[in-house]
């Protein structure tokens, strides 16, 4: 185990996805941070893209690439199609040169506080790859005191004798059956996470989703916490 750090406290977020009444929700309801971590897919699917990267800047949120961030940026993996390519268009559409280059800065992922938290998207050495909860284990920590995860949308967090695994959960689009927006909140000194969720004006998203002409499966799946394009979460090692 790395050693610890005296009286730290993050923020951890994750799959924002371009809703910023989630982000405000999330941001106002956060207790007093060090910092705040997002774990990737700052946009795609939502209908706000460019007021959630102001946000990122004027707030200083720490974050890394995820693959819609990449897919806005013109970069889709074999099996980014249907859906999520259309709002990845769309999105690319609605983005200012800087708010592209922003994205294009950021890396795919990050070790933060002396080593001790370690930041990616998907799988540590396979960005797209989902690491769903029950695939959580020792073997996935590499000596960092915390490993943050992200791009499932579900949350959870473990605790082994090596390390912290946690997935804070999606602030925008949740995939676990619970619409709220969800983040966590780390304290690097007792080695604690404290999973936590908040309601926001979900039903102003969803009309703009309409308005704006997105993807109908949007609404739903901002209504439901659950947003499914008609395949088993194992029937590929790379998703979306």
């Amino acid at each position: 185990m790395a050693r610890r750090t005296i009286g730290v406290k993050l923020g951890l977020i994750s799959d924002v996805h371009g809703n910023r009444p989630a982000l405000d929700a999330v941001l106002d309801d956060m207790p007093d941070v060090d910092e705040c971590i997002h774990a990737g897919d700052v946009v795609g699917y939502g209908p706000y893209p460019e007021a959630v990267l102001e946000a990122f800047r004027e707030r200083d949120i720490v974050s890394i690439q995820g693959n819609h961030d990449r897919a806005v940026l013109g970069d889709f993996h074999e099996n980014f199609h249907g859906i999520p390519k259309a709002a990845a268009l769309w999105t690319a559409d609605r983005l200012s040169d800087d708010d592209l280059a922003y994205l294009d800065a950021l890396p795919v992922e990050r070790v933060r506080h002396d080593g001790r938290v370690r930041v990616v998207h998907g799988a540590p050495d396979r960005p797209n790859q989902y690491v769903y909860p029950e695939d959580f284990e020792p073997s996935l920590l590499a000596g960092e005191d915390v490993l943050v995860l992200g791009h499932t949308h579900m949350q959870a967090s473990e605790t082994f004798d090596a390390g912290i695994v946690v997935n804070p959960g999606s602030v925008g689009l949740p995939r676990d059956g619970d619409w709220r927006a969800a983040y966590a909140v780390l304290d690097l000194d007792e080695r604690t996470v404290e999973c936590r969720r908040v309601e926001y004006p979900k039903e102003r998203v969803q009309a703009r989703i309409e308005e704006y002409g997105l993807p109908e499966a949007l609404v739903g799946g901002l209504e439901h916490g659950e947003l499914v394009f008609g395949r088993t979460k194992r029937s590929v090692d790379d998703d979306i």
